[in-house]
């Protein structure tokens, strides 16, 4: 299975705000949209990822203000990316190693959507749900 066949079924809406926005705007959209990360993207460009991690470890611990600080104080400007073609293997290989729980997906220099450790998950959930009921299929023939 490939990013692209997951971005079929989940949608390829992509959320972003400037660097500029205070990391409280950035919460609202987060907690509005239901999303667990929000891309920095300015004039086209990626430019970082905030997490929720990155709030409560660089907001909520060192206890600042987020209706003062500025998400570019906060974000994480080394992104690791995805193009549609990627398999399933490779993200999971990525994230892990990487830590990260969002990989922003990129086709052309373009963002054309993003996927969580959630999304790749289920994914694989309803690959081995497909083989086991195709194994089953085979044994009782």
């Amino acid at each position: 299975m490939t990013v692209n066949q997951i971005l079929s079924t989940k949608g390829k809406d992509v959320y972003s705000i400037l660097s500029t926005n205070t990391v409280y705007e950035a919460l609202t959209v987060m907690s509005e949209k239901n999303i667990g990360a929000i891309l920095i993207i300015e004039e086209g460009v990626l430019k970082g990822i905030l997490s929720e991690r990155d709030y409560a470890r660089k907001i909520v611990l060192k206890s600042k203000s987020s209706k003062k600080a500025l998400v570019d104080e906060i974000m994480v400007t080394e992104v690791f990316t995805v193009s549609p073609s990627d398999k399933l293997e490779y993200c999971m290989e990525l994230m892990s190693t990487k830590r990260v729980r969002h990989l922003p997906v990129v086709e052309n220099d373009v963002v054309v959507g993003i996927i969580s450790i959630s999304d790749v998950v289920k994914a694989i959930i309803e690959m081995q749900k497909e083989t086991i009921a195709h194994l089953n299929s085979y044994i009782t023939q």
